[in-house]
């Protein structure tokens, strides 16, 4: 294991993609890299959440399993030989001559530029508005579906309006028994083709759909075996017979320690200049945390972003350094001649 009190050019907070990728061009660059996630692996949500869906929307990949995704970014930002600190929470900074110190729960790291790509930041999933909801997790409630395969032959709730919520009404089928949603309102926040495609399923007979509908009650012994559902205008209350309750209801996101760094924010995001430079000297930031005019949070974004902030820490690092890395195509450090 490599010396945490080794210096490195950078240091970046956050594990998903975007932090990949900015490992990846950190090592390309020439400059060593360290990865800090307080997950226990890399992958960030794509792991955490929801490691058997499909992505649609990255360059040259018709669709890529999120975990093939992570697999192969991974392989791609290590392949310089980046650190990863992994199940370590950020608890503060320090300068310290001429360089940072990053600390956290596992350790004190020493680091000239930090390219925060923290994703939402901290995050956890919203949770049943119920009094001793807590008692049946991982005994039929889930807040996540990380392997399909897991909820075979059982009748599944899902709770929410969103693109989670419907994506696994379509993804279940032909796995789970049964699947019903449930969601209290008659308005959806998901992709208006996934909800088509739900609500052909409904009039097929192969999903149910329940509108201002509400978990009121979970009933069980050793394991959820049945809910009480309640309309939110009529208050009418029904029974329903389910194995897994699957709420998914978004996410509580905090900055945690990176809230007293004196960076500007907006709500929870990061405000960023056209370079992914923070209002703080020597540290950028990429990916879902940021905010500026036009912001769109998409991986191929984040990918972007990376690219940019790395290569501005690079240059701020070293001011004979090019911004501008050139095509990877000519560069030496892959084996090719330089133009």
């Amino acid at each position: 294991m490599q010396d945490p009190a080794t210096l490195k050019d950078v240091t970046i907070i956050g594990g998903g993609p975007t932090g990949l990728f900015a490992a990846f061009y950190a090592g390309m660059r020439g400059a060593s890299a360290r990865i800090v996630d307080s997950l226990p692996q890399l992958g960030g949500q794509l792991m955490a959440l929801y490691p058997e869906k499909y992505v649609f929307d990255v360059a040259g990949f018709p669709k890529v399993l999120a975990k093939d995704l992570v697999r192969d970014m991974t392989a791609q930002a290590l392949q310089f030989g980046a650190e990863t600190r992994l199940g370590e929470t950020v608890t503060g900074l320090r300068r310290e001559n001429e360089h940072f110190v990053l600390e956290t729960t596992g350790g004190d790291y020493p680091t000239r530029t930090i390219v925060i790509a923290a994703g939402i930041g901290a995050f956890e999933p919203r949770k049943l508005p119920l009094d001793g909801v807590e008692q049946w997790e991982g005994r039929g409630l889930y807040h996540s579906v990380l392997d399909p395969r897991a909820f075979e032959g059982q009748r599944v709730l899902l709770v929410g309006g969103g693109d989670s919520a419907f994506d696994w009404a379509v993804n279940l089928q032909g796995i789970a028994r049964s699947v019903t949603l449930i969601h209290r309102r008659d308005q959806f926040r998901a992709h208006e083709a996934t909800v088509a495609q739900v609500k052909a399923l409904s009039a097929a007979g192969r999903c149910g759909i329940h509108t201002f509908t509400e978990v009121s009650a979970i009933h069980g012994t050793e394991r959820i075996e049945r809910v009480t559902l309640r309309h939110a205008k009529t208050k009418e209350e029904q029974e329903l017979a389910v194995d897994a309750v699957v709420p998914l209801l978004g996410f509580h996101s905090d900055l945690g320690a990176i809230k007293e760094w004196g960076l500007d924010t907006e709500k929870a995001d990061i405000k960023v200049d056209q370079l992914m430079q923070t209002n703080v000297p020597g540290i950028w930031a990429a990916g879902d945390i940021t905010s500026y005019p036009g912001k769109l949070k998409l991986i191929a974004v984040g990918a972007s972003e990376a690219c940019i902030a790395v290569n501005n820490a690079v240059h701020w690092i070293n001011p004979k350094a090019k911004v501008n890395p050139g095509h990877s195509s000519n560069l030496a450090i892959f084996g090719q001649s330089e133009d």
